[in-house]
């Protein structure tokens, strides 16, 4: 620590000792014990003069007066480089703040707009229904092909031994989450 320092650190100490009110307090005491002392004391213990208007207390008071005043200035001085200090880093640190909130504000809109263009819950429903209406269209034109196959086979061979053929209708087509495939559910 340098001396400039030290001496700094001790005038701001003197200086706000003497902007307290115990410091007033105390000097009230000095200046009223001082008046007392050499208004009542016997004539050859007396150190200053009322006559002369306690011309000692006026030179010690100028001379505290005149040595506070540039300590409390130096005080003010160092306090202000403080308060400097302080507001510099806190304008950076402002400046920091809004520019965080500001990529969090762009992040968050980048964000609603990427689940904007997501498909929502109805779009997906309509989407299943819609394939599922088209697969139970594509299976009940695939079973009625069958079935007027196999009845034309069944007219021009009569006499075979064929097996019968089911009239089949699709009740359900369920997909298997885990694998993706359709199930198909048949009502005989």
């Amino acid at each position: 620590m340098s001396r400039s320092e030290k001496f700094g650190q001790w005038s701001e100490a003197i200086a706000r000792g003497m902007g307290t009110p115990s410091f007033l307090v105390i000097l009230t005491l000095f200046c009223a014990l001082w008046i007392i002392w050499n208004t009542l004391a016997p004539e050859n213990m007396r150190f200053d003069s009322a006559a002369i208007g306690f011309t000692a207390l006026t030179l010690i008071l100028s001379l505290q007066a005149s040595y506070a005043a540039p300590m409390i200035l130096l005080a003010q001085n160092r306090q202000d480089d403080r308060e400097r200090v302080h507001i510099e880093q806190d304008r950076q640190r402002a400046e920091r703040n809004l520019a965080d909130t500001e990529f969090l504000a762009r992040e968050v809109v980048a964000l609603r707009l990427a689940l904007k263009e997501l498909p929502d819950r109805e779009w997906l429903r309509g989407e299943i229904k819609t394939m599922l209406e088209e697969l139970q269209e594509e299976m009940s034109t695939t079973t009625a092909q069958q079935c007027s196959n196999a009845g034309a086979q069944t007219t021009t061979a009569a006499d075979s031994q064929s097996a019968p053929i089911k009239n089949t209708e699709v009740s359900s087509i369920t997909q298997n989450p885990f694998t993706g495939r359709f199930n198909i559910n048949e009502k005989i």
